[in-house]
């Protein structure tokens, strides 16, 4: 129950700022083209999170192992899902050449 706790409290230490952050899209401008497109991406990530509590809190409950089995279940497809659309965002990326300046740089 220790390690329920402790990866329910990191996943929301680390992933979730990150995550709202990019679907609020505040990203620093220096990673902007390496995470275009950021709000997907944000989306992808809180899907991803969202397993974390959907797996945990109802060990931490005491639920019944139905239950449990079954909100396992449901962060397994949170999990599959939050990672296919991480892989629609970046197969949809705007491909630049190298040559093309950034977007707002000086001309």
């Amino acid at each position: 129950m220790k390690w329920q706790w402790i990866g329910l409290i990191a996943f929301s230490l680390t992933l979730l700022p990150a995550a709202v952050a990019m679907t609020a899209d505040r990203v620093p401008r220096r990673l902007r083209n390496r995470l275009a497109p950021v709000r997907p991406r944000g989306w992808a990530l809180l899907l991803i999170y969202a397993t974390a509590p959907v797996n945990a809190v109802p060990r931490l409950a005491g639920a019944s192992p139905d239950i449990t089995l079954a909100c396992t279940l449901v962060g397994g497809g949170l999990a599959v899902a939050g990672c296919l659309v991480l892989g629609v965002a970046t197969l949809r990326r705007p491909h630049r050449s190298p040559a093309a300046p950034p977007e707002g740089a000086w001309r």
